[in-house]
């Protein structure tokens, strides 16, 4: 129980905004003016994707649903930047000294787009269909609510009994509530098939409009703002979403003067992107870490399990240049496996920078030279020779990132040989089963703004969980372990501090890079700031600050 010339990076990096915006480079003793924020006008958005429920308990498969389901429907609560919860739906909540029963105040001015109140049993109601989702909820979501009892204390209140203390409990909170007195009765399965699904009533900042349908096909969706919104309210007063099948057709759109932003600009349309005079590109660091990942407890490859040949062949990647050349600058370098900017990252520990002479000592100390005969890969005094294979998703990019990762490694004198092979495989058929000796992969932390490292590093997940490497490390699992069921913000940091120390040392896998999200607005409109993301809809946390300035838009609103 997860340089460009027009572009903004806007990144929080131990707990800083880092803001590079390479555009209005401002004559001195000129001061620019911001405009007050004023209430009108529309915002079109190109969104990628195509539309199939907008209903926030089958949408978790359509990223194109999410976001737009961002806008319709409310949450207990949302977390911020840096992971710290936020209240949304919810008033206050409370928890008990042993951290096992969470109370939670609804706000009694909660409103559902239709006027009818929302309460405490809408909640429980959400809850229920997510216990039962069939193959539509994810499995362990359903699993993780089968084993946690909801109770509903009154219109207002509603209380969760956890069997066991857990720390990132408030992750599970962060679900869209659907309204009982129109989908209740129903499975699941029944309600994947309403009219509901393309005519939403939700609770949040915005409520559905129309669909925008030509030639017999849903092409769009108009929002407008919710009158009795419970929050604050938002200064943009509709907000279109059109869909397009690719980034390339959506900054067509743009160029056409057809839509205000763009959900997703993908790097092959990057550079065409920043060439346009009047399209702010903003970056985000994506919820996902790059590594290589070692499997510890392979005979075939037993030098891996020596924490200082795997320093060695940290030291020996050019991670610099796999970040600005191989990805274009679409990356930031990542120094551990909890994200900066979050209130457990621990920024007190040294970046290790490639450093091949220094890689090649370690290997030596270690015992592993060249052969006085000659060759070019390293032998143990055992005889062991430094080569292994790594397991390599069979893309174009991953297939860039390997080749040049094994090109610095036999710069060492270290052979590795690359086998490439779809995704679902080598999670499925090697990294489960345990059947791999190292493996360039992604993990992924969608769903998941608690910076809880224990699935993928503790010692109780290396048989048949996600902590693919096989890492026993008795300490590091304790304070994982402990800040699982701490309460305490500053103990569990502390906590994660501990790890992150140990984990620097033991280097029981190698960071490489964050990937990161960039999304397109044109610049008439202001307030827009985004930081790093969980998934792609947080791009509109902080879209009820947003306006329009006064230059007008070429785009027509929706009747």
């Amino acid at each position: 129980m997860k340089k460009f010339r027009w572009q903004i990076l806007i990144i929080l990096l131990t707990g800083l905004v880092v803001g590079i915006l390479l555009l209005s480079e401002q004559p001195e003793g000129v001061t620019q003016i911001v405009p007050e924020p004023v209430t009108g006008g529309f915002y079109t958005e190109a969104l990628i994707g195509s539309i199939q429920r907008l209903n926030p308990i089958l949408d978790f498969y359509n990223p194109a649903d999410r976001d737009v389901d961002r806008l319709l429907y409310s949450r207990l609560l949302s977390f911020d930047e840096r992971g710290i919860p936020v209240p949304d739906l919810a008033a206050s909540w409370g928890i008990s000294q042993d951290g096992t029963i969470y109370n939670f105040e609804i706000r009694p001015e909660a409103k559902w787009h239709d006027g009818q109140p929302l309460t405490a049993a809408d909640i429980v109601f959400t809850i229920e269909l997510l216990r039962n989702g069939g193959e539509i909820v994810p499995a362990d979501l359903q699993r993780f609510w089968r084993d946690v009892e909801v109770v509903q204390l009154s219109e207002t209140l509603i209380q969760f009994k956890l069997p066991e203390p857990f720390a990132p409990f408030l992750d599970y909170l962060t679900f869209g509530v659907v309204p009982q007195h129109l989908l209740g009765g129903r499975t699941i399965d029944q309600i994947r098939d309403l009219q509901f699904n393309i005519q939403p009533v939700g609770s949040g900042p915005y409520r559905f409009d129309q669909l925008i349908v030509e030639d017999g096909q849903i092409v769009g969706v108009s929002l407008l703002a919710f009158e009795d919104y419970y929050g604050k309210k938002p200064f943009i007063p509709q907000v279109i979403f059109r869909y397009f099948p690719d980034a390339a057709s959506a900054l067509q759109a743009y160029q056409a003067d057809r839509v205000m932003g763009i959900s997703s600009i993908s790097e092959d349309v990057l550079a065409s992107a920043l060439a346009e005079r009047d399209l702010a590109i903003y970056t985000g660091r994506k919820p996902e870490l790059s590594l290589i990942l070692f499997n510890h407890k392979n005979p075939e490859a037993g030098f891996l399990q020596n924490p200082e040949i795997r320093r060695a062949l940290y030291l020996g990647i050019n991670r610099q240049y796999l970040v600005d050349r191989v990805l274009g600058g679409q990356a930031i370098l990542a120094d551990g496996p909890i994200f900066p900017g979050t209130w457990a990252y621990y920024d007190g520990l040294p970046r290790v920078n490639y450093d091949p002479e220094r890689a090649r000592q370690i290997l030596i100390d270690a015992g592993y030279s060249l052969p006085a005969e000659g060759g070019e890969v390293r032998i143990g005094k055992d005889g062991d020779a430094l080569q292994f294979t790594m397991l390599v998703p069979d893309t174009a990019r991953y297939r860039a990132l390997a080749e040049a990762i094994q090109q610095d490694w036999a710069a060492l004198n270290v052979q590795v040989t690359l086998e490439f092979l779809p995704y679902p495989d080598i999670i499925e058929q090697h990294l489960t089963p345990r059947d791999y000796q190292a493996a360039l992969v992604d993990l992924n932390f969608t769903r998941s703004p608690d910076p809880d490292p224990y699935p993928f590093w503790d010692s109780i997940q290396a048989t048949g969980g996600q902590n693919y490497t096989q890492w026993d490390h008795k300490i590091a699992s304790e304070y994982l372990e402990e800040a699982r069921i701490t309460l305490d913000l500053n103990e569990r940091a502390r906590l994660y501090r501990n790890f992150q120390v140990i984990f620097a040392d033991e280097l029981p896998a190698l960071p490489l890079f964050y990937p990161v999200y960039n999304y397109g607005v044109d610049r008439q409109v202001q307030g827009v700031r985004m930081g790093p993301l969980l998934e792609s809809s947080d791009r509109f946390t902080t879209l009820l600050e947003w306006y329009l300035s006064s230059r007008p838009a070429a785009v027509t609103p929706t009747p």
